[in-house]
């Protein structure tokens, strides 16, 4: 089996697994929720749970798919904080130098798809729906990339993640900001105290993780009562997460020699390990541990949960559209929201960054050209996860979210379809270039 080395590429692998489960659980969402047993869908998802003290004012009570979007989504949006705070601080947005041509990428990919809804959206109604094409879905981007095979460059693969990320810090200031509701400014001070105290930790390099959870789950609480949507307290608190190790590799490596060199001082056995061997486990296993940060340590052990556990279940239960109708009647809304996505992704991604190379602000990432740049935005044009999700938060109360979530469905249809086809003829075409030139 072969193990990647490269921290990225590993990062693009565990997305392009998780793009493929995230798509048969959309699958099946859909037909469930336009088969004979659509009722059961939509009742399983808004049956009603409650946590906490019955009948005082410490309860919480919320649908299942609020739980999921509300709650479970925080897990999400926690593991992109970590993610982000990986590539600043050891990634490729370490530097300007690295970082300007993916910046100007998602800043690009963020502002044109909003301007091309409003200016096509003319009505009143619907208008919160502005934030949904400003989205980029790394798992199925990366995924759909990864069909091409050996032919596609690593830096490319490396500017479609760096700008998604970048774009991904966009839509959670956006959530922030524009879709939170009325503010209650006691919780959110409290939940920032509680923050500081935890960054103050991070800073004297003292980390608990019984502490964290106690106090991840307090500021959750705070800002669903404050008004701030709590997602974005998962993102905080990834900032506030130790990325230093607490054993430095000096000591690391005698550590490990001194446990490994009772291996050779005692007698091997074929079954059981001798007490002096278990104990020399045990302290390699702690030292191990201790080498990691805590960051890499929850960003690494989040991985799995998140791409084959949280990205289903939340695609199960928010994509799960009856299609009827209604909500193809409102053709307006899904054209505009379609187009949105994949023409204002295309000429914003495109267009920023040729502004930036040709203002001599940012270089063109290693072994690509425009033409690939110019195929790859168009798979920022696949929305999905955060765009169901800024739906979600546009339309909760609307009976407009369905549309919006066809629109969504067709501009990542689209956009996907084409980002490949048209990838695949330029990788091809820049194959054949290259085999033709004599040695």
């Amino acid at each position: 089996m072969k193990i990647s080395k490269n921290p990225v590429e590993a990062f693009i692998n565990k997305s392009t697994a998780g793009s493929f489960i995230l798509l048969l659980f959309t699958i099946i969402a859909l037909v469930w929720a336009n088969s004979p047993w659509q009722e059961s869908y939509h009742a399983f998802f808004n049956e009603t749970f409650s946590v906490g003290f019955s009948d005082t004012a410490y309860i919480i009570s919320k649908p299942l798919y609020l739980w999921i979007n509300d709650g479970l989504m925080t897990i999400f949006f926690f593991y992109v904080g970590l993610e982000i705070k990986r590539e600043v601080l050891d990634g490729e947005l370490t530097s300007m130098r690295k970082a300007t041509m993916p910046v100007f990428a998602a800043l690009g990919g963020i502002i044109v798809p909003i301007v091309i809804f409003l200016l096509l959206h003319v009505e009143e109604r619907g208008t919160a729906g502005w934030g949904i094409p400003m989205a980029t879905d790394i798992a199925f981007s990366l995924g759909i990339l990864n069909l091409l095979g050996n032919r596609v460059p690593l830096s490319l693969k490396i500017f479609l993640t760096a700008f998604a990320i970048i774009d991904d810090i966009g839509a959670i200031l956006v959530i922030a900001i524009f879709y939170s509701h009325e503010m209650h400014f006691l919780y959110l001070g409290i939940a920032l105290a509680i923050l500081v105290f935890l960054a103050f930790l991070m800073f004297k390099k003292f980390h608990s993780k019984y502490l964290l959870l106690i106090c991840s789950i307090a500021i959750w609480i705070l800002f669903l009562k404050s008004g701030v949507h709590p997602t974005i307290a998962g993102v905080l608190i990834a900032m506030v997460i130790p990325a230093t190790r607490s054993v430095d590799l000096d000591n690391f490596f005698d550590e490990i020699k001194k446990s490994l060199n009772i291996f050779k001082e005692t007698e091997m056995r074929k079954v059981i390990l001798s007490h002096e061997q278990q104990e020399a486990v045990d302290q390699i296993n702690v030292i191990t541990d201790r080498v990691q940060s805590p960051m890499q340590q929850l960003e690494h052990g989040l991985s799995g949960w998140v791409t084959i556990v949280i990205m289903p279940i939340f695609a199960l239960a928010n994509a799960g559209i009856t299609i009827d109708l209604d909500s193809l009647s409102q053709t307006q809304l899904i054209s505009q929201i379609a187009i949105a996505l994949v023409v204002g992704k295309v000429v914003g991604i495109t267009a920023f960054s040729w502004f930036a190379y040709k203002l001599n602000i940012a270089t063109l990432p290693t072994g690509i050209g425009f033409r690939e740049i110019f195929g790859v935005s168009f798979l920022g044009g696949v929305g999905f996860t955060m765009s169901l999700f800024i739906a979600e938060l546009a339309f909760r109360a609307n009976d407009l979210l369905t549309s919006s979530k066809i629109g969504i469905l067709v501009g990542t249809l689209v956009a996907g379809l084409a980002g490949y086809f048209i990838l695949h003829y330029q990788l091809k075409k820049k194959a054949e270039e290259k085999a033709s030139i004599p040695n």
